[in-house]
Formats: structure tokens, C-alpha cells, sequence
């Protein structure tokens, strides 16, 4: 511990000193010099190579070097960094933008935001293509419904995440270590390798993980433990200037032991078995009981083959992609030794996914009167889940029989199986008429057409295998009338939008544009449920502007979006089954109106900040919840109204070393992670500060240094849930936890 202290001492520390530098760099540099203008950012939020400013869609555009800088190691914690986005934990475990975004663990149930790596759209249901952030180029966000040149169709936004790609003729490598409190650890290496003059392979790795902060108190364990490593490999082949081909490979794997802990235990003897054991209920408790360990286990393997062709002036693209995820997940819900207090004791379920796409695309080169983009996309997504539930609801172990909420006993089982099948087939395509050095117009459509199925079946899992019991069960449900649905529908998208150039470095933009999300398959207590479409339209207007000789980038925009029969979870109680059950379904109407901008300053030669803020008021305008409730006008769940972020990074040669230090915070109001606004889903306001500190020699090299996450040790939940009748449960974060570290990177 003594060593902890000097650590984190020499952290705030450094912190404090690079503070007082960002000080002192301000005051002297406060006169702009044109020598000093930011660096520009240039996207491919049209399918093609363009500088953000001249884009007319609202983006963030997130550097590899502000990633580095961040300390954070995984796609996901993109909400800390870009305001306006978030990351649904509970129930679809999908990116939200705008506060809109997809609330569904339903198998047929399409994201509302779309993540593409490397031009692949990563839609099965546990698979974000992406754990950790090695070798990462940028990553842009794209704001709003983005449905005509994207594969999939979007209706809140997309994450378009780049990674480098091999360099011909140059040999390198590159690699960094971190490790911190609790075991935080962090490595990383990538390798370029010339084959020839025209071949080049690049292969990155990483392996990180942490030990959790609560316990296992029965178990002796920590929680919230995760371990995760990976690799991508990139075989670049350019036989000549006008061709380009790259096979990429990458596998990635994810263990964690986290579960819910409880707030409140509900009923004296709950707590008190519970304090018992080791466990204190409370807002702020990491620790759990249960008799056996929550786990998830996730990895993912891809394939894809980019060709790019130029013919003439236009490119044409090809991409061509096959991904397969395996994720496992187990989560008791005892809360206490289950020989003395069960509630559901065996709680587990499976996830396999298989998908293929492929992408053509026809593009124009930018900057003639006419510019146009054609494309064509197909994807099957194949999924086979599996899951068990057996419920005692307080009854403890061992006993002779047992409820089981997912399957039907008999000749059918105690377990329920789905396959689900999404096929999508689309067209797209836009056209943009530079009318004049000033205005421009563009149009841009998709048709898109959709194929939806679903199949529930049932089987058996032996309880002496499972629990080492030789139980009976009793059904909670009835044999489905309907195993097997089947949802099929079409859609034509489009976007206009308006652009004027005010001068060479101020342009104002509109646009309209709709969305789309396919209508799918559900079961809900074994009785097929289907759920219809969700459209939306969008209306927004921004500026995008760079001041004071291009020292100072400020963008900014309006926003009103409209979306009809929105697709988000229910909470529903199904006769005969005592346990709640989640489904999908539609409702009527939601909407999600605000502002967002972002800024970067180049306030002295050494010293750059840069920001932004988003106000997103989403919430219901028509949601019958069932006869007697309406919850119009309450929010979406995981919807802060305000985000915002700041960070400073700071870099300057003194003698004959470099110093690096950055620092950044980021915060978001209260939010709700139930629908319906009930007090006790209601999660506070909190902000997280990280910091970084370094030293290198001015030629290069080598780099040693300290970083810290969540400085300040701000504690907080990213749900609460309550959990049947029993007890009020939350689910925790590693980040609610300070973590101070050292690190060294080192390239040649």
C-alpha cells in the first residue's frame, strides 16, 4: 500500500505541474500565429475520403492519439469520450445516440446504431468486432439516421471504427505495457512487415484485464473481474496503382465474473442473511453472496476481403465478410448461499451467430459538378440461442422440485432454444450537384428489403449435471401454439440536404432525413409475438466553422427527430409465471430533440483543447403500456439530457526530453433505466476525470509514464433493476473505481 500512495501521489502530482504548464503556455501564447493551426480531419462519412467540415452530417471525430490519451481500451467507452453517445448495458447492450438507441435482447431485433469496422457492419447480437483499441486509425460518429450509404440501415446513427492498414515497404514495431491497481493491465503489439514491393502484412495483438473491486464473499473471490486478448492481422496486395487488396483476419476473447449486487434487500431477513455472509445492501455495494459465480464469456472471429479498384476516375469497392460469435453468460440470482436462500439458482444461456455480407460500391471522385455513389448490399445473419432458467423464489437447496420459466416439461423440456434468421438485401445510392463554389445539394436513397424468422423449440438439461440434484419440475408455461414466425417488409429511405459556403472556412448545412428499422419475430411466454417497423424523420441544421487562421474548429447543430412505433423492451408478467419476462414491442410514437457541438482550440504552440456538449431531450409521445398506462412524456431509458466533455493535451521539449500530460472530464446528468421514470431506477449525475503524464526523449523511442482513470473516485451505478419482488439490484462498472498506473511504449 505505501507504494500505492507514492504512485497516486505522483500522479496528482504530475497532474498539478501539467496544469500549471497548460497555465503558463495560455498566457504566453495567447496571440494566434498561423504556424499553429489544428491539424485537419478528414472522414469517410460519404463513402468517400472528405474533410469533416465539408461534410453536411454532425460527426465526431475521435483520433487514435485522443484514444491513447484517454486510457480507456474498449469501443464501448466511446460514451465518455463523444457527448451524445451512450451504451445500453441492461437490455440490448447496444451504443445509444442522441438518447435513442436500441433497448431489445430480442434475437430478431436490429440495432438502432450501427458499428462498422473497416467497412464491415458488426450486427450480431454480442459482437462489437472490436475489444480492445489497438491499431486503431480513428473512429467517427456519425449523429442522426444515416439509412442510404451505410449497409445497414441506421435509425439513430452509425460508429464507423478504421483501423490502419499495412504500409508498403516499411518495416516497424510498436508496443506499450500498463499496469495498475488492482491488477489493471494493459499490452499491446503490432508488427509491419514488407513482403515485396507491393505486399505488406500488419499484425496487431493485445491482452488486458483487471480484478474486480467487490467480492464473492461466499466464494472468496474477486468480482467484476474481466480478461479479454486478441489479435488482427491485415495482408495488403497492391499490384499495381490502381488496385488494392486486403484480407484481414481478427479473433477476440472476453471473460468477466460480474452479476448484479443489491441495493436494498427488501425484508429484514433478506438483509440480515445477506449481512450474514459477508454482504452489506447499499447503493455502493460491489459485493454478492451467491453460491456460485455470474460469468460471460464472449469470442468473436472474423474474415473480410476489401478490394478497391479505380476504373477511369470513379473507385469501386468491394467488401466481402464472414463473422462468427460464441458468448455464454450465467447469472445466479440468489444474492445468498443457496442452501439457505434461493431464488433462481440455475440461470444460464447461450449465443452463436454466423453472418455474411457483402458490399459493392461505384464512387465518383469529389469535386466536379456531379458527384454520385451507387451501391448493393446483402447480409444474412444466422443466430442459435439457448436459454435455461429454474426458479425457487426462496425456497433453499436441496429440494425435490423446481419451477422452470423457460421451457415446458414433458416430452418437450426444461430449456428453450431459438433460431432466428435476418436477411437483408438493399440498393442505395446519392447524388451531389456542386451548383457553384458555395452551394451545393445532394440526394440520397436506399431500398431496402427485409426477411425476418424465428423457431422456439425445446430441451431437457439433466438437474444432476447442472445443480447435482435429482429434481422434478414444474412448468410455467404452455406448449407455444405458434413455434415458428416469420416477418417480411420493404422500405425506401432518403436524405436531402443543403450546404452553403459562407467563405473558405465557414459552411451551414440542412438536411431531412428518414430511417428505417425492420419489423421482427418475439415469443413472449411461449406465445409468438411479432413487433411491426420503426420509421423516423429527422430534421437537422448545423454550421461548421474554423476561426482565427484554422486555430479554432467550432461545429454546431439543431436536431428534431421523430420516430413511430419505436421497438423497445417491455417488462411483462405472463399468467402462470410468477417471473417478469422481457419482450419487445412497439411504441406509438418517441421523439428526440436538441443541440450538440464541439470545439478544438489550439490555444498556444504546446497546448490544444478541445470539447463539447449535447442537450438530447428523448422521451415517449405515445406509449400505452397497457390499458390504464400511459407513459407519454417520460424518457427513454439510459437518455441523459446533458453531456459534455473537455480535455487538454499538452506537448512541449524541454532540454532534451518531451513532456506529454493530458487531461479530461466528462459528465452527464441523471437518467432512468427503467421506462416509466419509478424513483428507484433513477441514477444520478456523475462525472469521470482521467489524466496522463509522460516523459520521452525528444528523438523518440521510448516513452515512460503514470495515467489514471476516474481521479476523483466517483462512484456510480449503470442501472438499477428491480429484481421480481425480492429486492432492489444494481448493476456496477469498473470505472466507478479509481485506477492510477504506470506505462512505457516503446517504436522503431
Amino acid at each position: 500500500m505505501p507504494t500505492l500512495h507514492r504512485l497516486r501521489a505522483a500522479l496528482l502530482a504530475g497532474a498539478a505541474l501539467s496544469g500549471l504548464s497548460f497555465v503558463q503556455a495560455y498566457a504566453a501564447d495567447a496571440t494566434p500565429t498561423s504556424d499553429a493551426e489544428l491539424e485537419p480531419i478528414v472522414v469517410t462519412a460519404q463513402r468517400r475520403a472528405e474533410r469533416l467540415q465539408d461534410v453536411p452530417i454532425s460527426i465526431t471525430s475521435v483520433s487514435a492519439n485522443r484514444l491513447e490519451q484517454s486510457n480507456f481500451r474498449s469501443v464501448t467507452d466511446l460514451q465518455y469520450l463523444v457527448p451524445g453517445v451512450q451504451f445500453e448495458t441492461t437490455n440490448g447492450t447496444a451504443f445509444n445516440i442522441r438518447g435513442v438507441g436500441s433497448t431489445s435482447w430480442d434475437f430478431s431485433n436490429e440495432k438502432s446504431v450501427s458499428l462498422v469496422v473497416d467497412d464491415v457492419v458488426m450486427d450480431a447480437q454480442r459482437d462489437n468486432g472490436l475489444m480492445g483499441l489497438s491499431d486503431i486509425q480513428q473512429i467517427d460518429v456519425l449523429m442522426g439516421p444515416q439509412g442510404t450509404l451505410f449497409g445497414k440501415n441506421a435509425t439513430s446513427g452509425v460508429i464507423a471504427v478504421t483501423t490502419v492498414k499495412p504500409v508498403l515497404g516499411a518495416f516497424s514495431v510498436k508496443g506499450d505495457a500498463a499496469y495498475g491497481e488492482r491488477e489493471d493491465r494493459a499490452t499491446n503489439l503490432t508488427v509491419n512487415i514488407p513482403l515485396g514491393d507491393r505486399i505488406a502484412l500488419r499484425v496487431s495483438g493485445f491482452a488486458q484485464g483487471q480484478e474486480g473491486y467487490g467480492r464473492y464473499t461466499v466464494l472468496n473471490q474477486s468480482m467484476n473481474t474481466y480478461r479479454e486478448h486478441g489479435y488482427r492481422a491485415k495482408l495488403l496486395f497492391a499490384p499495381s496503382d490502381h488496385v488494392e487488396l486486403i484480407y484481414s483476419s481478427d479473433y477476440s476473447r472476453h471473460w468477466d465474473n460480474n452479476n448484479r449486487t443489491t441495493v436494498d434487500g427488501g425484508s429484514a431477513f433478506f438483509t440480515n442473511l445477506q449481512i450474514a455472509n459477508g454482504v452489506t445492501p447499499s447503493p455502493k455495494n460491489d459485493s454478492n453472496a451467491d453460491s456460485k459465480m455470474g460469468v460471460l464469456r464472449n469470442t468473436s472471429w472474423g474474415q473480410a476481403l476489401r478490394g478497391q479498384v479505380q476504373i477511369g476516375r470513379d473507385t469501386l469497392t468491394s467488401v466481402t465478410a464472414y463473422r462468427d460469435t460464441r458468448s455464454f453468460g450465467a447469472g445466479p440470482g440468489d444474492f445468498t448461499p443457496v442452501d439457505k436462500w434461493a431464488f433462481v439458482p440455475f440461470n444460464q444461456g447461450s449465443v452463436k451467430t454466423w453472418k455474411f455480407s457483402q458490399e459493392l460500391r461505384w464512387a465518383s471522385p469529389t469535386g466536379g459538378f456531379v458527384e454520385y455513389l451507387a451501391g448493393l448490399y446483402y447480409n444474412r445473419l444466422s443466430q442459435d440461442a439457448n436459454q435455461a432458467q429454474w426458479a425457487t423464489f426462496g425456497a433453499p437447496l436441496p429440494l425435490t422440485n423446481i419451477t422452470t420459466t423457460t421451457g415446458v416439461v414433458g416430452n418437450l423440456g426444461n430449456a428453450v432454444r431459438f433460431r432466428t434468421t435476418n436477411i437483408t438485401e438493399a440498393a442505395f445510392g446519392q447524388l451531389k450537384f456542386n451548383l457553384s463554389d458555395k452551394l451545393s445539394l445532394s440526394a440520397g436513397a436506399r431500398f431496402t428489403k427485409n426477411d425476418n424468422s424465428q423457431t422456439e423449440s425445446f430441451f431437457y438439461i439433466d438437474p444432476m449435471k447442472a445443480l447435482g440434484l435429482p429434481l422434478t419440475f414444474t412448468p410455467s408455461g404452455k406448449p407455444p401454439s405458434q413455434p415458428y414466425g416469420r416477418v417480411e417488409g420493404d422500405n425506401f429511405s432518403y436524405r436531402l440536404a443543403a450546404q452553403y459556403r459562407l467563405n473558405g472556412d465557414v459552411m451551414v448545412y440542412a438536411s431531412y432525413a428518414t430511417g428505417y428499422k425492420p419489423g421482427g419475430t418475439a415469443f413472449v411466454g411461449n406465445n409468438y409475438s411479432p413487433y411491426r417497423d420503426e420509421t423516423v424523420k429527422s430534421l437537422e441544421a448545423g454550421i461548421k466553422s474554423e476561426l482565427f487562421e484554422r486555430r479554432v474548429r467550432l461545429n454546431a447543430s439543431v436536431f428534431n427527430s421523430k420516430f413511430t412505433d419505436f421497438q423497445t423492451s417491455l417488462l411483462t408478467f405472463v399468467p402462470g409465471n410468477p417471473v417478469a419476462v422481457i419482450a419487445t414491442g412497439n411504441a406509438g410514437g418517441l421523439r428526440s430533440r436538441g443541440f450538440e457541438t464541439t470545439f478544438a482550440w489550439r490555444a498556444g504552440e504546446n497546448l490544444t483543447l478541445s470539447g463539447g456538449v449535447t442537450y438530447a431531450d428523448a422521451q415517449f409521445t405515445d406509449f400505452r403500456y397497457n390499458a390504464t398506462t400511459n407513459y407519454a412524456g417520460t424518457s427513454l431509458t439510459n437518455a441523459p439530457k446533458w453531456q459534455g466533455s473537455l480535455s487538454a493535451n499538452y506537448d512541449r521539449e524541454i532540454g532534451a526530453y518531451r513532456l506529454k500530460a493530458s487531461l479530461d472530464y466528462a459528465y452527464r446528468t441523471r437518467t432512468w433505466s427503467a421506462v416509466g421514470q419509478a424513483a428507484n431506477t433513477e441514477l444520478p449525475g456523475y462525472g469521470i476525470a482521467n489524466g496522463r503524464v509522460s516523459v520521452t526523449p525528444a528523438n523518440g523511442g521510448v516513452e515512460v509514464g503514470l495515467y489514471g482513470r476516474n481521479l476523483l473516485d466517483k462512484y456510480f451505478s449503470t442501472a438499477f433493476e428491480q429484481y421480481s419482488t425480492m429486492s432492489l439490484t444494481h448493476r456496477i462498472s469498473r470505472d466507478a473505481h479509481r485506477t492510477l498506473g504506470v506505462f512505457a511504449k516503446y517504436a522503431f
